[in-house]
């Protein structure tokens, strides 16, 4: 199985313990999808949304990983908002079961937050959606 190459977007400074969960993931045997890159804080040299585009360019899908502040986050409307200008399949995942979770601010009307259990993940990283 060819697994596809993932960039997961998140708000490092709230849902860092998730994506780690999330890359996590990547290493069962079913995965479907492996690990590939994840959000930049802005503090790196230059133009950090350059640097997301170039790291774009080498991934199959984009999870955006929804927590309690991902409206706030900047960096991830940014990111969701260079991967549609790039065509790539996307999708937005739930942080968290118990919390409420929001959507990023460059997300579209009609994307629906996917709730994060294992069948549903692989499906869809496969497409569905």
């Amino acid at each position: 199985m060819t697994k596809k190459r993932v960039f997961i977007s998140f708000d490092i400074d709230n849902d860092l313990g998730t994506k780690t969960m999330l890359v996590g993931q990547s290493d069962f045997p079913d995965s479907p999808f492996q690990f590939k890159d994840n959000s930049v804080k802005a503090h790196l040299d230059g133009d950090w949304k350059e640097k997301v585009r170039r790291r774009m360019d080498n991934v199959d899908v984009v999870i955006v990983l929804c927590g309690t502040k991902t409206h706030t986050a900047t960096g991830v409307a940014a990111e969701l908002k260079i991967a549609k200008e790039k065509g790539k399949a996307y999708f937005l995942l739930w942080a968290y079961a118990d919390k409420k979770c929001t959507k990023p601010t460059s997300a579209s009307s009609s994307d629906k937050i996917y709730e994060w259990k294992w069948d549903t993940l692989k499906k869809l990283i496969n497409g569905a959606r």
